[in-house]
């Protein structure tokens, strides 16, 4: 079962695929891709966004393109975990551009970010910037040698 208990069929899961690889393929392309007229294309996109499963596109950007080199990984572990005290982290965690993607996790660290930056110099500064008035109990830096791949298209399991 998919989104609120609906069944993904293997042509939602093609459609969910294409489109994760390329969002800017017209309704007319996905369509001969899948085999379906323009039209039920449109009616199977429209359920799936208003499914939820659909929630916009985005463009993918190289960000060795843009000088940014170094991709980290940082691990965060605090001794606060009231919500007032979490409002005011992911505020200061939002207002830092190079964070691209922040996560509460399990385990034995309470936060993971992942940062882009221009290199050492950059995350150092980031890492001021986030451990300022902050208290934290502990904070590292894991840095990405090389990325083996990303951006693995979601498809329905199970």
């Amino acid at each position: 079962m998919g989104a609120q208990g609906h069944d993904f069929d293997e042509i939602d899961n093609r459609l969910l695929v294409l489109l994760q690889r390329d969002a800017s393929l017209s309704q007319r392309e996905l369509a001969e891709r899948v085999g379906l007229s323009q039209n039920a294309c449109w009616r199977r996109l429209n359920r799936l966004t208003e499914m939820g499963v659909l929630k916009g596109s985005r463009a993918m950007i190289d960000p060795a393109a843009l000088g940014l080199q170094l991709t980290i990984f940082i691990m965060i572990r605090t001794r606060h975990h009231d919500d007032a005290w979490a409002r005011r982290f992911r505020a200061r965690i939002e207002a830092q551009p190079e964070i691209i993607e922040f996560h509460r996790i399990g385990g034995e660290w309470d936060y993971m970010a992942k940062a882009v930056t221009s290199g050492m110099a950059g995350y150092d500064a980031l890492y001021k910037r986030l451990i300022t008035d902050m208290d934290l109990e502990r904070v590292t830096g894991v840095f990405s040698m090389e990325t083996m791949f990303e951006g693995r298209p979601l498809v329905p399991t199970g």
